[in-house]
């Protein structure tokens, strides 16, 4: 039976992608936290004036704002591509 797992180390990152974490990672993960209030918040003032279909739009922003936060607690954690020294 053949292994299809994807391993520590066996793939890396293109260069793009090292170039958009490396910028990412200078935001302090509570920027993230306030854009997904901020976006909340503005949400709620819409759906107050009566602005239904603004407030969708801005609330759906909360969401991706929050796992941008996740991806940029993880690459300040472990990096862009975690390369393991020994091999299994």
């Amino acid at each position: 039976m053949t292994d299809y797992r994807v391993r520590r180390g066996d793939i890396e990152e293109d260069q793009v992608t090292s170039l958009i974490e490396s910028y990412s990672a200078q935001l302090p993960s509570s920027f993230y936290l306030g854009a997904a209030g901020a976006a909340m918040l503005a949400s709620l003032i819409a759906k107050l004036q009566g602005k239904n279909h603004t407030a969708l739009f801005f609330g759906q922003w909360a969401a991706p704002f929050l796992l941008l936060g996740i991806y940029n607690k993880l690459v300040k954690q472990h990096g862009s591509d975690a390369i393991c020294a020994d091999t299994e």
